[in-house]
C-alpha cells in the first residue's frame, strides 16, 4: 500500500522533470574540469553549478539594470571589488 505523502511524492518528483528542458552544451575540457571541481566544492552537480552561476548572473544583470554596482564587499561592508564585463 502507497500512502499519499509518498504519492505526493512522486507526483511532485514526476511534475518537477516535466517542467525541466534538458539542455546540451560544448565546453572545453578546461571548462568541464573546472566545473567538476566547482561541483564537488558545493556538494552538488555540474548542472547545480550551472543554475547557480546563472542566478548570480540574473543579480548582476538586474543590479546592473538598476545603475548599482555588483561585487564582492569585505567585512566592513566597502566594496572591495567590482565585478566589471559580465554583461
Amino acid at each position: 500500500m502507497v500512502s499519499n505523502t509518498q504519492t505526493r511524492r512522486r507526483t511532485a518528483s514526476t511534475a518537477d522533470e516535466k517542467e525541466k528542458v534538458r539542455l546540451s552544451l560544448d565546453v572545453s575540457p578546461e571548462v568541464n574540469e573546472l566545473l567538476e571541481q566547482l561541483a564537488s566544492t558545493i556538494g552538488g552537480t555540474k548542472s547545480d553549478v550551472l543554475r547557480k552561476a546563472i542566478a548570480l548572473m540574473e543579480v548582476a544583470v538586474d543590479a546592473k539594470q538598476q545603475g548599482k554596482k555588483f561585487g564582492i564587499a569585505d567585512k566592513g561592508q566597502t566594496l572591495a571589488t567590482e565585478i566589471v564585463g559580465l554583461w
